[in-house]
């Protein structure tokens, strides 16, 4: 099991730092996680999310990461389709792969917010078409040949799209999941997930089990899952500093998503599953109910060893490890960071990482 990093550059009140100040901190990070051997950065792409999430151009922060990291690979986690023409996409992918040499990893997905939709001029209802034909485009392009397609939104014609990925075939291609139905659509396009942290654990693990029994490549399944994790030599103090980071950012993160949760929009159906979770942590978001729904880790190396253990057991190939829930200074997020690196992954990887 391969362990990551996960970032939503967030700007929590509490730790009342600047945008630059958020950044800055961000690339003293990942360089060091290139040095501490942590296996890929994700970033988010949201828009219009104050407090929640500030990276709405995550390709220029991961550019500025490639000048500042050697192996760490580099992750768009994930680039939301709709709301890009596809032949940009595809050129964005692409530059990032050859300004990385070939480090780039890219996640597509639908959204979720009715606000970014509407500002942006997209109708959510053609979520679905609308990624799928930005994935068809996505991997014309990658056969270093100009680019003719014809679909329900997009016309192509002779469309030579520049310049080309570095990584042969192609940089590996990843899929935002939350619904059943995309964890089937994943497989069958040959495509890794990316789970969490919307729902409770025993909800993706039938997602997971789902998406395993629809894959029919010749290649092995790839799971990645997003986890909110503090861990640190003393247990109680991770858990202590846990408590209020968690609490805010799952706060924040139902609030981003009450839209889509109260009103039945056109193929995100499935979200309306997720109000009973909402409604249960508004009672009091507590670190012991979200550990009880696998949806976060704090405590010691050993406790979170133990506690992460259950994922590799169910097929997760790739932690995505959001430490602090980007709720914590910086100081700590190093310090945990390197207690990852020292204790748990040395426990947690194996030599086909």
């Amino acid at each position: 099991m391969r362990i990551d990093l996960f970032f939503e550059l967030p700007m929590p009140p509490q730790l009342a730092r600047t945008e630059s100040q958020a950044v800055a901190d961000w690339l003293d990070e990942i360089a060091l996680a290139d040095s501490l051997g942590f296996g890929c950065a994700w970033l988010v792409e949201h828009h219009f999310m104050r407090g929640y999430s500030h990276c709405s151009k995550p390709e220029i922060l991961l550019a500025a990461a490639t000048q500042r990291t050697q192996r760490l690979r580099l992750g768009l986690g994930v680039i939301p389709a709709p709301y890009h023409h596809p032949v940009h996409l595809a050129e964005r992918v692409a530059m990032l792969d050859v300004v990385s040499q070939g480090r780039l990893e890219v996640g597509l997905g639908r959204g979720f917010s009715p606000r970014e939709y509407q500002a942006l001029g997209v109708n959510m209802e053609h979520s679905r078409s609308l990624t799928q034909e930005a994935l068809e485009i996505l991997r014309l392009s990658f056969t270093r040949r100009p680019v003719s397609y014809q679909g329900q939104h997009t016309t192509l014609e002779n469309v030579d799209i520049l310049p080309h990925v570095v990584q042969q075939p192609h940089p590996p291609l990843w899929s935002a999941a939350v619904s059943p139905e995309t964890f089937e659509w994943s497989a069958h396009q040959g495509l890794g997930v990316l789970a969490g942290p919307f729902k409770p654990w025993f909800m993706t693990h039938a997602d997971i089990q789902r998406y395993q029994a629809a894959w029919n490549n010749a290649t092995l399944p790839r799971v990645g899952m997003t986890l909110g994790i503090l861990c640190l030599p003393d247990g109680k103090r991770a858990k202590q500093l846990a408590q209020p980071a968690f609490e805010w950012f799952y706060k924040a993160l139902y609030q981003t998503t009450l839209p889509v949760l109260e009103k039945l929009y056109p193929s995100y159906e499935h979200f309306r599953e997720l109000g009973k979770f909402r409604h249960l942590l508004a009672l009091g978001v507590n670190l012991g109910l979200l550990q009880t729904f696998g949806m976060a880790v704090a405590g010691s190396p050993a406790e979170c060893i133990a506690e992460l253990a259950k994922y590799r057991a169910a097929g997760v190939t790739h932690l995505l490890l959001a430490i602090g829930a980007g709720a914590v200074s910086t100081e700590i997020v190093r310090e945990s960071m390197q207690c990852i690196a020292e204790e748990v992954m040395p426990a947690l990887q194996d030599s086909k990482a």
